[in-house]
């Protein structure tokens, strides 16, 4: 039933049916934000992806988010998260800490259950690929997707999707994802939740750089009490704000890619780049703080910006050089930074409900 229902629901968007795809998956909830639509995308076409770091972006329209999720699961974070998207009819991506499939199996179900994409974040989440030697770097890589495979039961199930962590860019690993063929995701802009900020800081930041630009990946983490307690009063302002959710899939034989042209792959506000240079690239931070409290935060405690009217640039961008199928990193500056989104460091003990703490949430 799941599976017929999730089949159902991908046919419908491709085919340009999202308020019906909305309206059959939300039912009894017509002022859920929903998700609008699936983008069917191919990794071989297109290798990586997210304006942070590459010329490419996924081929979004004005106003459309596409949500994203690191370092999980752990619960009760990844649990909160799981049920607020759940109740507004919201699907995501995650990108699984194979250690933490490891720790955590029947989260990594429940996630697949719920209909999310499944991609894979490393092993160990080291910063540390460029500097191993290549047949390691391929190991630690190799494993985030075999413990996200085995917590699942099946290979397939885990998409051809790759976030590097920290968003630390080698040749090591561009070149031995596109080989794997599998696509490299960085994103538009981060909400800087793995620094502990206040839930209201973090939900001001994403909105703030999401009406910079209209539209993007943004990048979450599910193991931040701070993106738990934020994510209700998000999703309820990006429907407030007319934002659309897009699911992204991998193409399969059975499900062809949705159209698209090489333009629609390319992030036409300049604004990017500018916002890009600002982000601070911070030191690896702790593991999350404190567990989440019984009651929300009252209702005027976010303070975030106001709308900013929806534009697109009328003038055409100019289409850079295709990405060849295994190509090593161009020459030049590049993101050598301890961390630049990381949660989690590599020998730290598994976090569980029993040795949480239960209050200091900032």
């Amino acid at each position: 039933m799941r599976v017929r229902a999730l089949l159902c629901f991908l046919s419908l968007s491709v085919v340009g049916v999202p308020a019906a795809a909305v309206a059959a998956d939300c039912p009894g909830r017509p002022d859920a934000l929903g998700t609008s639509r699936v983008l069917v995308v191919d990794p071989l076409e297109h290798a990586r992806i997210g304006t942070m770091q590459y010329h490419e972006t996924l081929p979004l329209q004005d106003h459309e988010v596409v949500l994203t999720f690191d370092d999980g699961p752990i619960p009760p974070y990844s649990n909160r998260v799981l049920e607020t998207l759940a109740s507004q009819c919201v699907k995501a991506t995650y990108f699984l800490v194979g250690r933490m499939s490891r720790n955590y199996p029947d989260m990594v179900r429940k996630i697949r259950d719920a209909g999310h994409t499944i991609g894979t974040h490393t092993q160990s989440h080291l910063y540390t690929l460029g500097r191993m030697a290549p047949a390691k770097a391929h190991q630690e890589m190799d494993g985030g997707i075999e413990a996200a495979a085995a917590a699942l039961g099946n290979p397939a199930e885990v998409a051809p999707f790759f976030r590097i962590p920290g968003l630390v860019r080698t040749n090591v690993v561009e070149q031995y994802m596109a080989q794997k063929g599998i696509m490299i995701w960085s994103a538009d802009f981060p909400a800087d939740d793995w620094k502990h900020l206040s839930a209201s800081e973090v939900m001001k930041r994403a909105l703030t750089r999401l009406e910079q630009h209209g539209k993007g990946v943004i990048l979450l983490h599910d193991i931040q009490p701070s993106t738990a307690l934020m994510l209700p009063r998000l999703l309820a302002e990006l429907k407030r704000r007319g934002y659309r959710v897009v699911h992204v899939v991998p193409a399969t034989a059975d499900l062809p890619k949705t159209p698209t042209t090489p333009d629609q792959w390319l992030m036409r506000d300049t604004a990017m780049a500018a916002l890009r240079d600002r982000i601070p690239l911070p030191p690896i931070p702790p593991r999350p703080r404190a567990a989440l409290p019984v009651a929300a935060p009252a209702a005027d405690a976010v303070d975030v910006v106001p709308p900013i009217p929806s534009r697109l640039p009328n003038a055409p961008a100019t289409q850079p050089a295709a990405v060849p199928t295994a190509p090593a990193t161009p020459p030049g500056p590049r993101a050598q930074s301890n961390d630049v989104t990381g949660s989690i460091k590599a020998d730290a003990a598994p976090a569980t409900n029993a040795n949480l703490p239960k209050s200091g949430i900032p």
